[in-house]
């Protein structure tokens, strides 16, 4: 799953995380959050958010 940023804040929601203090379990996808979830730090809707190209190593 990928991880997304926001773009206004920075904050990157971690699927493998979830997001504990909204009731977003571990392992939930982006795509799969609440229509009405926000960033937590910046309160910016996931309209504001892009997905992280992850740097192959």
């Amino acid at each position: 799953m990928k991880k997304y940023i926001c773009l206004p804040c920075g904050y990157i929601y971690n699927p493998a995380l979830g997001d504990p203090d909204e009731d977003i379990l571990p392992g939930t996808a982006f795509e799969d959050l609440p229509e009405d979830w926000v960033c937590p730090v910046c309160g910016e809707d996931t309209s504001h958010f892009a997905p992280v190209e992850e740097n192959p190593q």
